[in-house]
C-alpha cells in the first residue's frame, strides 16, 4: 500500500519536547478543519455525514465532532455505549456477528442497526423494535482494494451479504442496505462500484428509506475530487428518492496527529540501527499489519538514486525487509532502521533518513497518527502505552487528555 497522507501542517513547528515521550499529540485546529470540509459536502450534497468510530474515538473532542456532523457508527456494544454517553446526533450500529445478550442493549441505544447477514437479522428479529431502522450490510462482489485482505469485496468475504444472491425476501422489516468497500480511496473507485451495484438493487429502491456508503473516503485529503463526490450523492438521491449516508473515520483526523518518540539506543549491523520507545506492534500496528511504512516529520526527501524515504514513500511490507531497498547512497549511508523495544524480532517500523546522524535522547515524530493508530494501542511484553496530549496550533494550547500507568497493563490481566 502507498500511504498519501504525511503532511506536518503545523507539527512542523510544534516542540517535540513539549510533552513527554511516547506521545499522541493531536491537533485541534487540523481535526477542525478536516470537519469544516466534511460538514460543507454533507450540506451542499444533502448526505448524512457520521463519525466512523473504529478510526478515531477520541471521546474528549466528541463535542467539536458533534458540530460538524449528524452523529457516529459504531461497531458493536462498547462502541456504542461510548457513543451514547459522550456523541451527539444519530447511532448507526453494524457488527459482522452480534452476541445474544448484547442486543437488546444494542437496540436501546442505536437509531440504526445493520446485520451482516439475513440470517442474523432474522435470529435477532425478536429483539427489534419501531424505535431503530434495520439494515442490511450488502457486497458488491466488486473490487476496487489495492491489498486483498483489507477490500471487503474480495474473494469468499466475510463482511457483507453477497448482492447476487439478494432476493426481495431478504428485505422484509429492512430499511436501508450499507455497503463499505473502500480504504483510503479517491472518489472513483466508489462511482464505479456503484456502477457496478445499482442493477442489483434498483428494483427495491421503492421500498428501502436509505443506502449508507460506509467509509475509506479520503475526503478530507488536498487532491480528492470533492465537487465529483457532492454531485454523485445529489444525482443518486434525486434519482432514489433515499437519503444518503457516509462513514468517515479516517478523514475526519486526517494529518491532525502525530506520534512523538525518543531514540534509546544506537548500534551498526551493517546499517545503522535504532531502538526507540515507540514500538511498532504495541503502538502502531499497521505498520507491521498493513503494512506500510509511516512519514517522519522532517526526514530526508527521496534520493535521486532512489524512492522510499521521504515524506508519503511507499509502503513498505516487512516481509521484504532484507531484500535491498532504494537508498540516497548505495551503500543504505545515513539511514537508520527505526525498531521498538519489544522482544518481538519483526517489532521494525522502517528505515529513515534524518538530517544528523540519530543520537540516544533524541526526540523525533511520525506524522498522521490520530486515527488508528490510538484505537489499536496494546501494551505487550510491558511496553508502556503512550500518554494523549491535545493540541491547538491556532492558539498553541497544550494540554494532557490521558496519561497510562503500569497499572492499565497489570489491570487487564488476572
Amino acid at each position: 500500500m502507498e500511504t498519501k497522507a504525511g503532511d506536518p501542517g503545523a507539527f512542523a513547528r510544534f516542540d517535540l519536547n513539549r510533552v513527554p515521550s511516547p506521545a499522541f499529540v493531536v491537533d485541534e485546529a487540523a481535526v477542525r478543519r478536516n470537519l469544516v470540509i466534511l460538514a460543507d459536502v454533507k450540506a451542499r450534497s444533502g448526505a448524512r455525514i457520521l463519525l466512523a468510530l473504529k478510526a478515531f474515538s477520541m471521546w474528549s473532542m466528541a463535542d467539536i465532532v458533534g458540530e460538524y456532523l449528524d452523529g457516529v457508527c459504531t461497531s458493536g456494544l462498547w462502541e456504542a455505549r461510548l457513543a451514547r454517553e459522550h456523541y451527539k446526533g444519530e447511532i448507526a450500529t453494524y457488527c459482522a456477528g452480534y452476541k445474544a445478550a448484547d442486543m437488546a442493549e444494542i437496540v436501546a441505544i442505536s437509531d440504526h442497526v445493520i446485520f451482516n447477514s439475513p440470517n442474523q437479522h432474522r435470529r435477532f428479529s425478536s429483539h427489534l423494535n419501531d424505535t431503530v431502522d434495520v439494515g442490511l450490510r450488502i457486497n458488491p462482489e466488486y473490487a476496487t482494494g489495492e491489498v486483498a485482505k483489507y477490500d471487503p469485496c474480495s474473494p469468499q468475504s466475510r463482511l457483507g451479504f453477497p448482492v447476487s444472491q439478494l432476493r426481495a425476501a431478504h428485505l422484509e422489516g429492512i430499511s436501508g442496505l450499507h455497503f463499505h468497500t473502500l480504504c483510503e480511496q479517491d472518489f472513483a473507485p466508489l462511482q464505479a462500484t456503484w456502477a457496478a451495484l445499482k442493477p442489483h438493487i434498483a428494483p427495491y429502491f421503492g421500498q428501502l428509506k436509505w443506502i449508507n456508503f460506509g467509509g475509506g473516503h479520503h475526503i478530507t485529503r488536498a487532491d480528492y475530487q470533492r465537487e465529483e463526490l457532492i454531485a454523485f450523492i445529489r444525482d443518486i438521491r434525486a434519482e432514489t428518492g433515499l437519503a444518503i449516508y457516509l462513514e468517515p473515520g479516517e478523514a475526519v483526523a486526517l494529518d491532525a496527529g502525530i506520534l512523538v518518540g525518543e531514540i534509546l539506543d544506537v548500534f551498526d549491523n551493517g546499517m545503522a540501527v535504532g531502538i526507540t520507545d515507540i514500538s511498532a506492534t504495541c503502538h502502531m500496528p499497521d505498520v507491521i499489519e498493513a503494512p506500510y511504512r509511516p512519514a517522519m516529520l522532517g526526514e530526508l526527501p527521496p534520493s535521486p538514486l532512489g524512492e522510499g524515504t521521504g515524506v508519503g514513500a511507499v509502503k513498505t511490507a516487512l516481509g521484504d525487509l532484507d531484500k535491498p531497498h532504494p537508498n540516497p547512497s548505495p551503500k543504505g549511508e545515513g539511514l537508520i532502521r527505526l525498531g521498538g523495544p519489544s522482544c518481538l524480532a519483526g517489532d521494525i517500523i522502517g528505515d529513515y533518513g534524518f538530517p544528523q546522524p540519530a543520537q540516544p535522547g533524541q526526540r523525533f515524530a511520525f506524522l498522521d497518527q490520530a486515527h488508528y493508530s490510538m484505537v489499536k494501542t496494546t501494551s505487550f511484553n510491558g511496553v508502556p502505552l503512550p500518554s494523549i496530549w491535545l493540541w491547538n496550533s491556532d492558539t498553541d494550547e497544550l494540554r494532557c487528555v490521558r496519561e497510562f500507568g503500569w497499572e492499565e497493563f497489570r489491570d487487564r490481566l488476572s
